[in-house]
């Protein structure tokens, strides 16, 4: 427990006093079991200089921090995602400090899988089925909870659990998973149709209760929230919002408007146009709005590509079903552009859907149970939600797989018939040998693991630019300022989160969503920060930089004082309704996709996520960044190829 401004690592100094913080509440004693739990773990991990190290004559197990009692990350708050001291030690790497002396385990394994997001888990689930279920595998992760980037967020709130997923949201794709990927749902017994009732999508309504936008003074010129956003015409909701009458009108067009923009054209040739034009540009120069309607669809675009709307093509909002294109008549499908299909489900209809109480942390921790069932006992989907990780199960010697967190790998060389796999874990550097490797891990991080890798492997590796963002769940007291304005979730064009809303209301098994405004919830709120004007990759650089360099101490501040800003009308305080903050930083968060305004057309077999992900001796590369493709299916279908790779050597 400690002061809320006690900072996981890098907040040195508190926010209260400042800018009326303290009146926000971030002086104020709230949970941050991350202090004890999570931060003082972390630090343990980091190391700046490797030790020499003697060899030694045995199999070596040391106790790690998750094999201690009361270790269980996804209750911690405080800065999470990529938390202190999950990235140091890759980042001393990537600079050239880290050193090759290390300790030898002598532990030698059938395969060695760097990564334990759901593509590592499921590479470990397909080898075993694939070449003997007696395999020998060592999965090997820097965070210190396994899912990679579907994660869990935990809170007991008046002795109620409440779930939040602290990053990937829904089984969701724009193609329909392929055999492969969704028999691993079946084989987790993860019954897609079965489970589609679980959230109840009208539930915030049916207590009246809808979207709305907050225009902020700064921006707009005028301070509201506009209520009942697109649940009624829009002209009822912008006529007391004190926008320019001609905006209005812009913005009423954009929503509700039937005009051709683009006259003569054929719906092809229509397409090719939108696919080598921003959004921007689209609504600027064809639908020809005023500069302060852009202003209000600026950010429309952060929450799927984690860039504003002059870095994504007007195609893609298209296939993505955002305003402005109803009267262009198009009909769905792609465009005969070499390798390119827009984002979107004007395709395919996409994948089916869902959404656990915790996102796709659901779908590891089903891929985990399938794995190592002593760790997460129970056999149904229902009760697999409440059930509580046993994490010293993880990494037990006893079992012929082992998960082992806060090991970060620095190191994968090929020695002979194996592959030595170097890692640090608790400041020291250790070496575990696999007869093969997988990495499942982010793929620009590869040529510095691998750096006996072709040059032009790497090169490719490295032109892999992921989106940064962040997922931010606030513990609140009750909801009732929500009622009272009537107000589910909120769009802030210009805030620091750019959308925060409700949790949604998912019963499954025992578990139970709130049902009065009167009970304590959680509340999701979307941050992609970026820098309008540069290419989509060079917005992730920028915001990737920033969030790294961002204390909690900051992020705390700018919930607070935004929540009080636009909530305060319904009479929430922060520092009285606010019971706990979980920020998950992911400054390398959705794979990178094609985009036709900054990409080059290539045929398959040239562009740079194939080129990346070929075969290295024993050594093959998985993840969802080998798909180009930001999604959980991707994910399963390239761990799928992978193993596939190193089974046929």
């Amino acid at each position: 427990m400690g002061k809320k401004h006690t900072g996981s690592s890098g907040d040195d100094a508190s926010v209260a006093g400042a800018n009326g913080s303290r009146d926000l509440g971030a002086d104020r004693s709230i949970p941050r079991r991350d202090f004890l739990q999570g931060a003082l773990i972390a630090a343990a991990g980091v190391a700046t200089e490797l030790p020499l190290a003697s060899l030694a004559a045995s199999p070596l197990e040391i106790l790690g921090a998750q094999d201690r009692a009361g270790y269980y990350p996804p209750a911690l708050t405080g800065m999470r995602g990529s938390h202190p001291g999950s990235f140091e030690n890759a980042h001393a790497v990537r600079d050239g400090h880290v050193t090759t002396d290390a300790i030898d385990t002598q532990q030698s394994y059938d395969l060695v899988i760097v990564g334990g997001g759901i593509s590592g888990l499921a590479a470990a689930h397909f080898y075993r089925d694939r070449a003997s279920r007696s395999s020998r595998i060592l999965i090997l992760d820097n965070h210190d909870d396994f899912g990679g980037h579907a994660k869990r967020n935990e809170f007991m709130l008046n002795g109620r659990l409440n779930l939040l997923n602290g990053g990937t949201l829904s089984i969701e794709s724009p193609r329909p998973y392929s055999p492969v990927a969704a028999q691993v749902l079946v084989d987790c017994g993860i019954d897609v149709d079965r489970l589609s009732k679980i959230e109840n999508h009208r539930f915030y309504g049916s207590l009246g209760l809808h979207g709305a936008v907050f225009l902020d003074r700064e921006t707009f010129g005028t301070e509201h929230l506009m209520v009942g956003w697109k649940s009624s015409p829009v002209a009822h909701a912008l006529a007391k919002s004190g926008l320019p009458e001609q905006v209005q009108r812009d913005i009423e067009r954009v929503e509700e408007g039937n005009i051709d923009y683009m006259p003569g054209m054929s719906s092809a040739q229509k397409k090719l146009r939108l696919s080598s034009i921003s959004y921007r540009d689209y609504l600027r120069d064809l639908v020809k709005v005023q500069p302060l309607t852009l202003a209000f669809y600026q950010t429309h675009t952060h929450g799927l590509w984690g860039a504003g709307i002059d870095a994504v093509s007007a195609l893609d909002c298209w296939g993505s079903d955002m305003p402005g294109f109803s009267g262009l008549k198009l009909e769905p499908g792609s465009i005969p552009r070499m390798g390119y299909t827009p984002a979107g489900f004007a395709d395919t209809g996409g994948s089916k859907t869902l959404h656990f109480p915790d996102g796709n942390a659901t779908v590891a921790r089903s891929l985990l149970r399938n794995l190592l069932p002593g760790a997460l006992p129970g056999k149904t989907v229902e009760d697999l939600v409440t059930t509580r990780v046993k994490y010293e199960e993880l990494d037990s010697p006893r079992g012929p797989i082992r998960v082992r967190l806060n090991s970060t790998v620095v190191k994968v060389a090929q020695k002979g018939n194996a592959v030595d796999v170097t890692y640090i874990r608790d400041g020291k550097a250790y070496v575990a040998h696999g007869a093969k490797c997988i990495l499942a891990c982010y793929n620009m991080m590869i040529p510095y693991l691998c750096p006996e890798l072709p040059e032009r492997q790497k090169q490719a590796l490295h032109s892999l630019v992921k989106t940064p963002l962040v997922y931010t769940s606030v513990a609140l007291r009750n909801w009732q300022a929500f009622a009272k304005l009537g107000v589910s979730g909120v769009q802030a064009p210009s805030g620091y989160h750019t959308d925060f809303r409700l949790n949604p209301k998912v019963d499954i098994g025992q578990y139970r969503s709130p049902t009065s405004p009167s009970e304590p919830i959680l509340l999701h709120m979307t941050r992609t920060p970026c820098k309008p004007g540069l290419t989509e990759d060079e917005q992730h650089k920028v915001g990737r930089a920033e969030l790294l360099n961002t204390p909690f101490s900051t992020f705390e501040h700018n919930i607070r004082e935004q929540l009080a800003r636009v909530m305060g009308p319904g009479g929430f305080d922060p520092a009285r309704d606010i019971e706990a903050i979980t920020v998950n930083r992911w400054p390398h968060g959705y794979a990178p996709e094609y985009n036709p305004l900054f990409d080059r057309e290539l045929p398959e077999a040239e562009q740079p996520h194939v080129i990346g992900r070929a075969k290295f001796g024993r050594i093959a590369i998985a993840n969802s960044d080998a798909a180009r493709a930001a999604y959980t299916d991707a994910a399963i279908d390239q761990a799928s190829r992978a193993v596939n790779e190193i089974i046929r050597d």
